[in-house]
């Protein structure tokens, strides 16, 4: 039997006993907390959550965390509903003098200006020009694999080190056109930006003149970034190649809208396989029946990658701020809560996903949610998509079965999926 959220589950009135708590992004660097979800989807779907200060983030708020499949899925349909453009989309509010200049990314828009701007790039991250880059992933996938089996000590390496944060980087920065000089930058900025919350995989936070942390996302600490993509996009115009920077420098985005979207095609670009590859490898490994199919070819990599990302989706969940008074799954919700939806929650919905634990690479229909839904469906997914199945055949065709050689690390952080180290068996009979 369900249970309605009760009445004291509201703003102000602090998390409810027998509520659990999905903030505590420590949490998730222990593993993401299916058990909290299920507890959530069964009785409490549209569930308040209290937002303390954590590591020196300043507390919020709280907000809403929706859980259920069908409830993500209509949170993230209903734009005039919930919206990304009030409060932008991360869990925790921006300083309202930075809010101005977060609206500016296709990220934090709601239609029709999202639209404009969504065709404006759709033009330059053509599937074409994504597939014409197949190749190159194809070749740089067997040499990140080789060199991490040739260089391996006892015959184990850390696939993040030596494969995937390499492989991510270098694919994205081919597919936008940066010199190869200047592709270390890119992962600084990525690593500023997604691991803020975890103090090993962050650089050490920049205070503001009240001594609190500065939000990584303000333009106070994204001046760097955007002064490049000025100056990238300007070398792009005088000398232009079959890239997506030259298309977006010459596409017809203002000034500001191109420094924004080059931060977002940086930091998601880069992050959604940066997560995912480790992630999926990661489920493998400890799934060895399940790479068995894969290995055989019984199962395709197609659908495998697809419930792949179903059981680790890079991104853990993403905020929207309610645009009138509501109703979510018998839950009020009021104009200007937060309303948080957790991809991961989502996948694992028994509602809409059969046996939703077990990694069941071959499963179809397969409606995940892990490149989102409605009007703000992850951009890159056929990039993505086409990294990651590139690198399952390539570590089919030439490595050992996944065995994990070490206890992984995962990301300290509600919002990315993060595995920052991943020691595996590289050497050794194939499959």
């Amino acid at each position: 039997m369900e249970h309605a959220v009760p009445d004291s589950a509201a703003p102000g009135a602090g998390r409810p006993p027998g509520v659990p708590d999905v903030f505590d992004p420590y949490l998730y660097a222990e593993g993401v907390p299916h058990e909290r979800y299920r507890v959530l989807r069964e009785r409490y779907p549209v569930a308040w959550q209290e937002e303390p200060e954590v590591a020196g983030w300043p507390a919020g708020p709280g907000f809403w965390a929706v859980t259920r499949h069908a409830d993500v899925v209509r949170v993230l349909r209903d734009h005039t509903t919930y919206s990304s453009w009030l409060g932008a989309t991360q869990i925790r509010d921006p300083d309202p003098a930075d809010l101005p200049f977060l609206r500016r990314t296709m990220l934090n828009q709601d239609p029709p200006g999202h639209g404009r701007l969504r065709r404006l790039v759709s033009r330059a991250f053509t599937p074409a020009r994504v597939d014409a880059f197949a190749a190159r992933a194809r070749d740089r996938a067997r040499t990140l694999l080789a060199a991490a089996r040739d260089g391996a000590e006892d015959g184990a390496a850390d696939l993040v080190r030596t494969v995937t944060d390499e492989y991510a980087l270098l694919n994205l920065t081919d597919l936008l056109g940066v010199p190869a000089a200047d592709r270390g930058l890119l992962l600084e900025w990525t690593v500023r930006v997604i691991g803020y919350q975890d103090p090993e995989d962050a650089p050490a936070p920049v205070l503001g003149p009240d001594g609190k942390p500065l939000d990584p996302r303000s333009p106070a600490l994204l001046g760097e970034m955007f002064g490049y993509a000025r100056e990238l996009a300007a070398y792009k115009r005088a000398h232009p190649g079959d890239d997506v920077m030259t298309a977006l420098a010459r596409g017809g985005l203002e000034p500001a809208e191109l420094e924004m979207f080059f931060f977002l095609l940086t930091v998601a670009g880069n992050d959604t396989v940066r997560s995912a590859a480790p992630g999926g490898l990661l489920a493998l490994a400890r799934d060895p029946d399940a790479y068995r199919a894969l290995a055989d070819g019984t199962a395709a990599p197609g659908p495998a990658v697809e419930e792949l990302l179903r059981v680790h989706p890079p991104v853990l969940s993403f905020r929207r701020t309610a645009t009138r008074d509501t109703e979510l799954a018998g839950t009020r919700i009021r104009a200007g809560d937060k309303v948080v939806v957790f991809h991961a929650s989502a996948n694992h919905d028994a509602r809409v996903f059969a046996d939703p634990h077990r990694l069941d690479l071959g499963r179809s229909p397969n409606p995940h949610v892990s490149f989102g839904d409605g009007p703000h469906v992850c951009l890159g997914a056929h990039f993505a998509r086409l990294q990651l199945r590139t690198l399952h055949e390539e570590w089919r065709r030439a490595m050992p079965a996944p065995e994990l050689a070490g206890a992984p690390r995962r990301l300290v952080s509600n919002f990315i999926n993060g595995v920052t180290r991943l020691p595996l068996r590289v050497s050794g009979p194939r499959r």
